[in-house]
C-alpha cells in the first residue's frame, strides 16, 4: 500500500500548495506586515518588537475512526496539537486559539466530548480558547470536521528562522505518542483491508497496548511539545532550528532550511503501532517514512556545543524519550538509515 493509493498524494499536495500561494499577493505595510515568506511552519507579522505567529491545521482523516468507536473527547487534544505544535517552530510561545467545527447534525454529547478535548489541549499548551465556529452543513459534510487556528508571539529578536542552521549541528528527537494526527488515511486502510474493525481488540501482542481496541490505540492523542520547547528557549541554550514532525515524515525538516543535509544516524525507536500498519498494509520503509512521524514528533537543532545540555533540560521536563538523533552536514535532503533519502 501507499499512501497516494489510499487517497493522499503528498506530491500533487505541494503542487496545489504551490498554485495556491503564487495567487497571494496581497500583504499590508507597517504593523502587521508580514515579517517571512509563506511555507514555514507558521506565519510572522509584525507587531512592534514582537512578532504575531499565525497558523491553522485540522485533525483530517482520524476523525473517521473517532465516528467509528464513537469517541470524541481526544481530537480536541489533536487540534490544538497540530497548531500549537507548528507555532513553536519560529520560536514563539502559543497565546491563544479558535476552533472551527463543521458538522453534518449538531448532536449535543458529540460536542461536549470535543470540548472536553479542545479544553485538555489547551491546558497541556497553556493557550487561552477564546472562541470559534460551529457550522451545521448536511449535504457538505459528512460526519464532522475539526479545524483550529493559534495566536503566538516572539520578540523578533529571539525568532527561530532557521538561518543559523549550519554544518556540524545536533538534531534531537523528541518522542511521539504514536501516528499523532499524520497518515490516518493510509493506517485506516490497512487495518480495514485486513478486515479489522475499530472496536475489535488490539489484534497484536504489543503489552503497551493490551485491553485496546484498534481505535483507542489509533486515537492516542498528538503529544503537545509547549511546555519543554517553551522552557528550552528561555533557558539560554541556543537554538538554531525547531520541526514539528506531521504528514511527511522527517522531510518536514526541510521547511526550516533547505541548503543544508539533515541525517537521521541514531533515530528513535519506532513504536510498536508503525510496524502493525507496515505488516497489514505492505508498506514499503520509504513509504512509511514519508508519511508517519515513526516514533519522532519533534526535533530540535542546537550547536553541537551546547547539545548535551539541551538533552539534559529536555529530560528533565518530560517522561518520553528524547535524545541526540542525528547531524547536520553539508548537502541538501533528508537522511535516515532505514527510511532512505528524501
Amino acid at each position: 500500500m501507499t499512501y497516494a493509493g489510499s487517497g493522499v498524494d503528498i506530491a500533487r499536495e505541494d503542487q496545489a500548495i504551490d498554485a495556491l500561494v503564487q495567487g497571494v499577493s496581497f500583504a499590508r505595510q507597517g504593523l502587521g506586515a508580514p515579517l517571512a515568506a509563506i511555507g514555514h511552519f507558521a506565519g510572522l507579522v509584525d507587531f512592534g518588537e514582537h512578532a504575531l505567529v499565525l497558523c491553522t491545521d485540522g485533525v483530517g482523516s482520524k476523525v473517521e475512526i473517532a465516528n467509528a468507536v464513537r469517541r470524541w473527547d481526544t481530537v480536541g487534544i489533536d487540534c490544538m496539537a497540530m497548531n500549537v505544535n507548528d507555532a513553536l517552530c519560529v520560536g514563539a510561545e502559543p497565546l491563544a486559539f479558535v476552533d472551527y467545527l463543521a458538522v453534518e447534525d449538531p448532536d449535543p454529547e458529540f460536542a461536549r466530548q470535543v470540548g472536553l478535548g479542545l479544553a485538555e489541549g489547551a491546558r497541556q499548551a497553556n493557550v487561552s480558547l477564546v472562541g470559534g465556529e460551529t457550522a451545521s452543513l448536511p449535504g457538505v459534510i459528512k460526519g464532522f470536521d475539526l479545524a483550529g487556528t493559534c495566536l503566538a508571539y516572539a520578540r523578533k529578536s529571539e525568532l527561530v528562522r532557521g538561518d543559523r542552521i549550519g554544518p556540524g549541528d545536533v538534531m534531537i528527537g523528541l518522542a511521539s505518542s504514536g501516528i499523532h494526527s499524520n497518515g490516518c488515511t493510509l493506517a485506516r486502510r490497512a487495518f480495514e483491508e485486513a478486515g479489522h474493525r475499530y472496536t475489535d481488540p488490539w489484534p497484536f501482542d504489543d503489552p503497551e497496548h493490551a485491553g485496546r481496541s484498534i481505535g483507542d490505540v489509533l486515537l492516542t492523542p498528538t503529544r503537545i511539545y509547549v511546555p519543554e520547547i517553551v522552557s528550552l528557549l528561555r533557558s539560554g541554550i541556543p537554538v538554531h532550528g525547531l520541526s514539528h514532525i506531521t504528514g511527511s515524515g522527517l522531510r518536514k525538516i526541510r521547511r526550516i532550511r533547505q541548503d543544508v543535509r539533515y541525517e537521521a544516524t541514531d533515530p528513535l525507536p519506532v513504536p510498536s503501532v508503525f510496524r502493525r500498519i507496515q505488516d497489514l498494509g505492505a508498506v514499503e520503509d520509504h513509504e512509511m517514512y514519508r508519511t508517519f512521524n515513526m516514533g519522532m514528533g519533534f526535533v530540535v537543532i542546537v550547536p553541537p556545543e551546547q547539545a548535551e545540555q539541551a538533552v539534559r533540560h529536555l529530560r528533565s521536563l518530560v517522561d518520553y524519550e528524547v535524545r541526540a538523533v542525528g547531524r547536520v552536514m553539508e548537502g541538501t535532503g533528508v537522511v535516515h538509515p532505514v527510511g532512505g533519502e528524501h
